[in-house]
């Protein structure tokens, strides 16, 4: 069991959740992820590592409401625990002094881009971030993000808050200026956004590495749910990732596997809504 120290809530339906995990604490790496179970009877689903305390053995996750398994998961209160959380699993985010490098996050990718981001600036590299979301309220880690860069960019659909327009907005703005060249880009964020940002990079040749969350059961490649095709391969996002090279993802594909189950998860979460209308908050 991993009990649930702290919670707090950072915006319409996203949460965070501060466990007590020391060993997965004492190993975790930049880019690397949990698989959770609830309970019994739960889905394991995968969520990427946003922080660590070694000292205070804990591990820090975020999440947004979206189905069944994560509404249930956010009905949970500081004292009550988490049957499994697996991890870390994946591999770590490759982290050297690249030079100039843009760390990219939109909506809860932001919590995953945080520790890359992070990472990379105490490698030496200037650090630009651009996170984005739809509008003011679902903006997240701002704070956090600004710590981690030596500039930060926000982005919002509507225009509530920062700059409005996507996340390519400021992203086409650096690679224009000759004086400074962007030598990588790490994007993290719904598929659309990650596909229009390795399309911008791909036109300028500027290296894009992507962070791939498919349907995931097992994370330890035994079970072939998360396979992805990267450069007309088939890999696994569970032991081959996530992290991939954006210009050689089959994004269609991607997109295809990831709506796969989309019918049986609606009725999934109509049924536990109806049960447990009066728990959602």
């Amino acid at each position: 069991m991993f009990p649930i120290l702290s919670k707090k809530i950072l915006g319409p339906n996203v949460k965070q959740f501060v466990l007590q995990a020391s060993a997965i604490a004492g190993k975790r790496k930049p880019g690397q992820f949990v698989i959770l179970r609830i309970d019994l009877n739960g889905e394991r689903f995968p969520l990427t590592i946003a922080d660590t305390d070694v000292g205070a053995g804990t591990i820090t996750i975020i999440f947004q409401e979206v189905g069944k398994s994560t509404f249930q998961l956010g009905t949970l209160a500081e004292g009550d625990a988490i049957l499994d959380v697996v991890g870390p699993l994946g591999k770590a985010t490759e982290v050297e002094n690249y030079g100039r490098v843009v760390c990219m996050g939109g909506g809860v990718g932001v919590a995953e881009i945080y520790p890359v981001a992070l990472a990379m600036k105490q490698a030496g590299n200037e650090v630009i971030s651009i996170i984005g979301a739809r509008t003011h309220s679902l903006v997240i880690l701002e704070s956090h993000m600004k710590q981690a860069s030596h500039k930060l960019y926000v982005t919002t659909d509507d225009g509530s808050y920062g700059f409005q327009g996507l996340v390519t907005g400021p992203l086409n703005d650096l690679i224009a200026d000759v004086n400074k060249k962007v030598d990588r880009v790490f994007c993290i964020g719904p598929v659309p956004m990650m596909r229009a940002v390795a399309n911008t990079t791909k036109t300028a040749g500027i290296p894009t590495i992507v962070s791939l969350n498919p349907i995931m059961v097992d994370g330890t490649g035994m079970c072939g749910a998360c396979r992805v095709k990267v450069g007309g391969e088939t890999k696994f996002a569970c032991v081959d990732g996530p992290d991939f090279d954006a210009h050689l993802v089959d994004f269609d594909l991607l997109v295809q596997r990831q709506r796969m189950y989309h019918k049986q998860e609606k009725l999934s979460w109509e049924k536990w809504k109806g049960i447990h209308e009066n728990r959602i908050s």
